[in-house]
């Protein structure tokens, strides 16, 4: 009777598939287990990732607000709220481009709208001024700041934006204005906070255009 030699090689080839199944079986559910864990937990780190992220600056008594371009649900409020606690006498608008619909006075604009509303708040018309002309981006905005505080002599000034939009603009502006205290006041914007922001699309877009242009403001300047 002849032995057959190839039995054991085909017991070891098969033992070999079965023990590579079952790392496979394992790295697979080691992986899951781990994907699951984070979905589950998921709240408290992407609140995590929000508190890491967000800068705010303890404010002081300043020369003046400064209301950037964008941001009309949180911005003029911000610096109206500043103006009545007696922090800053001056509240400055950003300048910024408009588009034709407002040449030709269709609607208006979102520098005179932020006008309209610190006025509607209580911000008097000669606490009121605008800096900079045709502002196109916040590095455009932070050199016209920087040429206003200049003429006026200003020396701190106060800049309130939303949570995921200020570790940026602060960046950028005591870049531009080495020589000055800038204080950016991070505030939640009404869509959503620190503790819900991937809850709403808007969260969601906010945090990862802001850190999206972070980098690119990183990079180029």
């Amino acid at each position: 009777m002849l032995l057959d030699d190839s039995a054991p090689l085909r017991l070891f080839r098969q033992s070999r598939r079965v023990s590579g199944t079952r790392r496979l079986a394992t790295a697979v559910l080691v992986v899951t287990c781990l994907c699951v864990g984070t979905w589950i937990e998921r709240d408290p780190l992407l609140r995590d990732m929000a508190d890491l992220w967000t800068v705010s600056d303890a404010v002081t008594h300043a020369d003046a607000a400064v209301v950037l371009g964008g941001g009309l649900e949180v911005r003029p409020f911000a610096a109206a709220d500043l103006y009545r606690r007696g922090l800053v006498n001056k509240v400055l608008i950003s300048q910024v481009e408009e588009g034709r619909v407002v040449s030709i006075g269709v609607v208006p604009g979102h520098t005179e709208t932020n006008r309209q509303v610190l006025l509607k708040l209580g911000v008097p018309a000669d606490a009121i001024e605008t800096f900079g002309n045709a502002n196109k981006s916040t590095r455009a905005e932070a050199v016209a700041l920087g040429a206003w505080a200049d003429r006026n002599n200003a020396s701190t000034l106060i800049i309130p934006t939303e949570i995921f939009s200020a570790r940026r603009v602060r960046f950028i502006f005591r870049r531009e204005l080495p020589t000055k205290s800038i204080e950016v006041l991070s505030l939640e914007p009404p869509e959503y906070g620190k503790g819900d922001w991937w809850k709403t699309d808007t969260g969601l877009i906010a945090f990862q255009n802001e850190i999206l242009k972070y980098l690119y403001y990183r990079i180029k300047y």
